[in-house]
């Protein structure tokens, strides 16, 4: 099987090759586009809350680079002769509402007929070529910050066993629908070394690419990580999906567990993240200002692990 060529361009300042959370393209000395696109199934029976979700998933990866998204364009597929045509309408009303709660303009789309729905969006933002936020470069004595709690996977996994409460499901939804717009702009004038956001590789996944091949290490405190209410009782019930388990076979001897840490906490960690928060990494004083920044914004955020040169390369939950 033949490998993709590799698209170079000196304008090209951030492309898949690092695993970043979308590309960077230089216009001028201080303009750069940030370009992303996004969509899945739905995760919620309601339309119209799914259409939100999707399209909060779609611009966290504008955040993540510290990018703000300006234009977006929809991408759909959906059974038009198996559901009513007003699905459809609700999914879409969701994610436009969230694109003006954003300031995003949605400029267009494609949609294809297809046996099951999918929902996302292709957006483009703009940041300075000199404050662009990359999921490398953490430095040692960093601390690390989660915006967001965990558990989305495992909660929806829980919703369609009909297992979890109302209160369960309305709790992972908010936590989903919600923007990271607050947690990028929260982030404004400080020193931020490196940023992701945590979605489709779980925790440790997104944890790892910060860190692959580089002098530094993660060190998580598993008593510090937030988890939304449920989440370790049905990972313990093995109410786990599928994406966990890849993510954890992929990873391997990369990512190293104390003897205290659950085997329901790991698969908790390495649960797939639908609209997770950001992942970032600060010096100390600058984290803890961080922290009030959001709790002004009556956002979470949560120190949850350092930086350090133990295990270079490698993520450690302790």
């Amino acid at each position: 099987m033949s490998r993709l060529p590799a698209f170079t361009d000196p304008n090209l300042l951030i492309s898949g090759a690092t695993l970043d959370d979308a590309a960077v393209y230089r216009i001028s000395d201080d303009l750069a586009i940030v370009q992303t696109v996004d969509f899945f199934t739905p995760m919620v029976d309601d339309p119209y809350l799914f259409g939100q979700i999707a399209a909060a998933n779609s611009l966290s990866d504008i955040y993540a680079m510290g990018g703000v998204p300006k234009t977006a364009m929809n991408v759909a597929a959906f059974p038009v002769n198996d559901v009513d045509l007003d699905v459809f309408e609700a999914i879409l009303a969701g994610g436009a509402d969230k694109l003006i709660e954003a300031d995003t303009l949605l400029v267009g789309g494609h949609t294809i007929e297809d046996k099951e729905p999918k929902y996302g969006l292709s957006v483009t933002g703009f940041v300075h070529p000199n404050q662009i936020l990359a999921n490398r470069g953490a430095r040692d004595g960093d601390l690390l910050v989660l915006t967001k709690p965990l558990g989305t996977g495992i909660i929806s996994t829980a919703i369609k066993g009909e297992l979890a409460t109302k209160e369960q499901e309305t709790m992972a939804s908010v936590v989903m629908a919600q923007l990271n717009r607050g947690a990028f702009e929260s982030l404004k004038d400080l020193e931020t070394h490196a940023c992701t956001d945590v979605t489709g590789f779980g925790l440790l996944g997104h944890a790892y690419e910060m860190i692959s091949d580089s002098d530094v290490g993660f060190e998580l405190w598993q008593q510090k990580i937030p988890l939304l209410p449920g989440t370790l009782d049905f990972a313990a019930m093995g109410l786990v999906p599928g994406g966990a388990h890849r993510n954890r076979c992929h990873l391997g001897d990369r990512i190293l567990a104390g003897p205290e840490v659950s085997e329901a906490l790991m698969d908790t960690l390495f649960d797939p993240q639908t609209s997770g928060g950001l992942l970032v990494a600060l010096p100390e004083p600058q984290a803890l200002f961080y922290l009030r920044q959001l709790g002004d914004r009556q956002l979470q955020g949560t120190i949850i692990g350092t930086v350090n040169t133990k295990h270079p390369g490698t993520v450690v939950v302790i």
